[in-house]
């Protein structure tokens, strides 16, 4: 189970390094960049990421695993706190936000190693503070539930606000509220999660022009669609006319209109050439789409698919519940962030600027997956072949 896992990932490492190259021929020309710049970087990224995973794959779970997620979750949100206060010769700037820490041929996202912590502390914190109890009041639940809420509402201060992504919040949300379902909450707590958790997420939407203007631009693009379902008289009064035309989206779609089933083949993409910023970045998808077609994306779709399906599997035999709430955790992160940039793409939600793991150019997002997923496969070592967990909390 290991060893295909370990195959899956190399494959989309190897597939992400080959867009790097073939997609971000504008951005190569554009900036006066080396011709290699981005897949030599990619490459390097790669080969580490591949070797830590590997690593990580053979030590001990009992050991190791705790002391890793750990440090991650306070390393990482050291990291976002300090970064707003660092000299700008040490931080990247763009649109205003603070995202990566500059390193010596490298820019590091805290945010990303942070995600596999949070995902860890959640999983060590919630075996021993909700599996064993069931028979509890709403109430008592909803008490149990503030520290990780005022924990996570630090964690949405310092990614929403201080760094404007909102897109890692959603990511960190769902993946939140599905591990404490899993956990044992009940459904009704689980409901008021979500209607709170939603409700959050909306002011922080109407708060912010930047994001009503994604969210206007979006709705201007898929209205007709939507609006299509409803009554004449509820539609009219919900169309707009004034939203800005939602410009990455309309190439992104013609993009994956222009690759058809079998695409234009490996570097015949014409979107790429300026039409679609940053294609090798959070519109790789697009990318392969133009280039490889309806059938590139859906190999893809089928490595994530199968990759997915062993570390759900692996979960679903670890007795420990620490292994299995992370190892649950980190095919969450990874699941959601798939689904959001591809819906994205697609038009049929706002872009949320979220990468695809392994594929999407850039070397946090890579080696932190990488991470994530060696941590999974330590685990696989202690799985049982049975589906059943027993109630210890060691590690």
């Amino acid at each position: 189970m290991s060893a295909l896992v370990q195959i899956f990932i190399c494959t989309l490492i190897t597939i992400g390094i080959i867009c790097s190259y073939t997609l971000s021929t504008y951005t190569v020309i554009y900036h006066k960049y080396d011709d290699f710049h981005f897949v030599m970087r990619e490459l390097i990224v790669g080969m580490v990421s591949i070797g830590v995973m590997w690593k990580l794959a053979q030590l001990d779970p009992d050991i190791w695993l705790h002391r890793l997620g750990i440090g991650l979750f306070i390393l990482g949100m050291a990291l976002m706190i300090i970064m707003p206060f660092l000299p700008e010769s040490l931080v990247n700037e763009v649109g205003g936000a603070k995202r990566w820490i500059t390193l010596p041929g490298f820019s590091l996202a805290p945010v990303e190693f942070f995600k596999i912590g949070f995902v860890y502390f959640l999983a060590w914190s919630f075996s021993r503070k909700f599996v064993h109890h069931h028979e509890i009041s709403i109430k008592d639940e909803f008490i149990r539930f503030l520290p990780y809420a005022s924990i996570f509402f630090i964690a949405v201060f310092l990614i929403a606000f201080l760094q404007n992504d909102l897109g890692q919040v959603v990511v960190l949300a769902s993946t939140l509220a599905i591990m404490l379902l899993f956990a044992g909450s009940s459904a009704l707590f689980f409901s008021y999660l979500i209607v709170g958790s939603s409700s959050i997420f909306l002011v922080i939407i109407l708060t912010s022009e930047n994001r009503m203007n994604r969210v206007l631009a979006w709705w201007q693009g898929a209205q007709n669609t939507i609006l299509a379902i409803l009554p004449e008289s509820m539609a009219q009064h919900l169309r707009t006319q004034s939203a800005e035309e939602p410009y990455q989206i309309g190439h992104s779609l013609n993009a994956i209109h222009n690759g058809g089933i079998f695409g234009t083949g490996l570097g015949g993409g014409t979107f790429k050439l300026g039409f679609l910023s940053e294609v090798h970045t959070d519109f790789v998808l697009a990318g392969i789409a133009e280039e490889f077609g309806f059938i590139g994306v859906f190999v893809v779709t089928m490595f994530f698919a199968a990759m997915l399906f062993r570390i759900f599997k692996i979960a679903g035999r670890s007795e420990n519940n620490i292994y299995y709430l992370f190892s649950l955790g980190v095919g969450l992160l990874i699941t959601f962030a798939f689904m959001i940039n591809a819906y994205g793409i697609s038009g049929m939600i706002p872009i949320k600027g979220i990468a695809i793991p392994f594929i999407s150019y850039g070397g946090s997002a890579m080696l932190a997956s990488a991470i994530g997923i060696g941590m999974v496969l330590m685990i696989s070592k202690k799985a049982s072949g049975v589906h059943h967990r027993n109630n210890s909390d060691e590690e």
